[in-house]
């Protein structure tokens, strides 16, 4: 320990005087914190002296640093944009983040294909394509998404076959496959889809009526119906939007913060109205500032939005350095001057405890949510420890299952459930040898069971073995044979009995018990796991050729 200490001080004194990102790690070599500095020796010593002027997070995460690097960079906007793609991609335990960030949709909009598509991705790419989001409320987007393919009748089909579809013929695709379709029209469509999702709603409109007012003077009284039914269909939904007194366009960003727990509403201001509104809950921000909040918010979502508006208002007044550095940032990326501001009054003020109390009441729903989410498993554990007789609440359970095919591919998963949640990081698949070419699961389970637990030290508090007595048996045989003494019980899929060590008669839950859905529910994913590993090996079998075992 000493001599880490000692290696720690030395580093201190070796820090450079430039500005850059700095890396802190714990004992094992993990990332816990990535953080950027105008002056990297200033920054980084702060963490290690006077730590009682340090917030409880910071103290706590700097007693775990074990070593730190730091890169040089030539100036605070390069170290922003470090950190910015370092965070991404490590998603230290110390650094406020967009909480399962990575499953966020975004709608696609395939620009570089002749004639684009629109549709749904979790996915961003580097293939010249335009992705609009995040989007955090599902349900929204996908109504987004339904009226776009009603006003902008886009193409949605992966490879274009030679004929119009049935998309075509409920007037949801103008049909570019026929071959009659005006590559200049469609390209009008697919810029009035990035109007509209970049919230420029207002001048969409004026070049529709424009677009409408042309057609019905060159007396093409059907294209002019079109135009009018797209200007119609906006009309009514920028009804539903409310109207301010403001110009410009402008986010609005409220921050509602409860322990650790923290939401961030967006309100989006277009042309003078709230066009749209999202939410997002982040993780990491025990003690962690509103102004350290945002700008660490900012930074992760408007990497990747699709459009930043002229002006960002925030709740709290940035330090002034920071605040230049992040409007540089968005300039450079918008390639407009974009300001960060802190309304205290008027309009733009009101907006803001707008979108804080929504912050707030959304933040309060989701850990009521969570909260009883955790009461109903918590309940459905204690009721499954009852039912099978066991002391303590089963807070890790491993659930193993066998596949085969008549013998051939044997394989086995075990999948784990912590507090009755997947945890998939714990799940483990296995090519069973002993078996192989021969149905035989009861030696498949000795096998799997022993290759688990002869050298593994993380034991679980149940074993849960997908099958009757037999099954049970031979885990038994090797689970006991090691020494371990953690309870193993059976589920049998025909009558959903659970069979229990050294019982002659099964356990059966009622129909509605939670815990019997929870047991379900861990044998059910095994099952997923195991099958689709099997059909991984079959599917790599079925494409061998004897021509593959030819020299040359």
């Amino acid at each position: 320990m000493e001599d880490k200490k000692s290696g720690l001080e030395e580093k201190l004194t070796l820090l450079p005087n430039k500005p850059g990102v700095y890396i802190m790690k714990n004992d094992k070599s993990d990332i816990i914190y990535i953080g950027k500095a105008a002056i990297l020796k200033n920054r980084v010593r702060s963490y290690f002296r006077a730590s009682g002027r340090l917030v409880p997070k910071v103290r706590i995460m700097a007693a775990q640093v074990a070593d730190f690097e730091y890169i040089v960079t030539a100036n605070e906007m390069e170290a922003l944009i470090l950190e910015c793609n370092l965070i991404k991609k490590y998603r230290p335990k110390y650094n406020v983040l967009l909480k399962d960030d990575k499953s966020y949709p975004y709608i696609k909009l395939t620009v570089a294909d002749k004639y684009p598509r629109v549709f749904v991705t979790r996915r961003i790419a580097c293939d010249g394509a335009k992705y609009f989001g995040p989007y955090a409320d599902v349900s929204s987007m996908r109504s987004t998404l339904d009226f776009l393919q009603k006003v902008f009748p886009l193409r949605r089909c992966r490879k274009m076959g030679k004929r119009p579809c049935l998309e075509f013929h409920i007037k949801r695709c103008i049909a570019p496959c026929s071959g009659q379709v005006d590559e200049t029209a469609y390209a009008g469509l697919v810029e009035g889809v990035q109007m509209f999702l970049q919230g420029r709603s207002d001048l969409l409109l004026k070049e529709l009526k424009a677009a409408m007012k042309q057609a019905s003077d060159n007396m093409r009284y059907e294209d002019a119906a079109f135009f009018r039914d797209r200007i119609n269909a906006l009309l009514s939904m920028n009804e539903a939007q409310a109207a301010i007194t403001l110009a410009g366009d402008i986010d609005v960003i409220g921050v509602a913060v409860d322990g650790a727990d923290i939401c961030v509403q967006v309100f989006f201001v277009r042309s003078g109205k709230v066009s749209g509104r999202d939410h997002f809950l982040l993780t990491g921000g025990g003690n962690e500032q509103p102004a350290d909040i945002a700008a660490a918010f900012m930074q992760q979502y408007y990497s990747r939005a699709a459009f930043i508006p002229k002006e960002i208002a925030v709740p709290v007044k940035l330090p002034q350095e920071e605040k230049a550095v992040l409007d540089q940032w968005l300039g450079s990326m918008k390639g407009k001057k974009v300001e960060i501001i802190s309304p205290q009054r008027g309009i733009k003020r009101d907006l803001l405890n707008m979108a804080e109390e929504n912050a707030a009441m959304l933040l309060q729903e989701d850990i009521k949510r969570r909260s009883g989410k955790e009461r109903q498993q918590i309940a459905a554990l204690q009721e499954l420890a009852d039912a099978i007789s066991i002391d303590k609440i089963p807070e890790r359970m491993d659930c193993f299952d066998i596949s085969h095919i008549q013998g051939a591919e044997t394989v086995a998963s075990m999948v784990v459930f912590k507090n009755g949640c997947p945890s998939k990081k714990d799940y483990r698949r296995f090519k069973i040898k002993s078996a192989e070419g021969k149905p035989d699961d009861f030696k498949s389970m000795r096998e799997v069971t022993l290759r688990r637990y002869s050298k593994y030290e993380d034991l679980p508090d149940l074993v849960i073995i997908d099958g009757g007595k037999g099954q049970l048996s031979s885990a038994l045989e090797v689970i006991r044979g090691l020494g371990l003494d953690m309870p193993v019980i059976g589920l049998a899929k025909r009558f959903e009995e659970i069979f229990l060590e050294g019982a002659s008669l099964p356990v059966v839950l009622k129909p509605s018990s939670p815990a019997l859905f929870l047991v379900q529910r861990i044998r059910d994913e095994a099952h997923r796991f195991a099958i689709s590993y099997h059909r991984k090996l079959r599917g790599k079998r079925n494409l061998v050729s004897v021509l593959d075992n030819i020299p040359g």
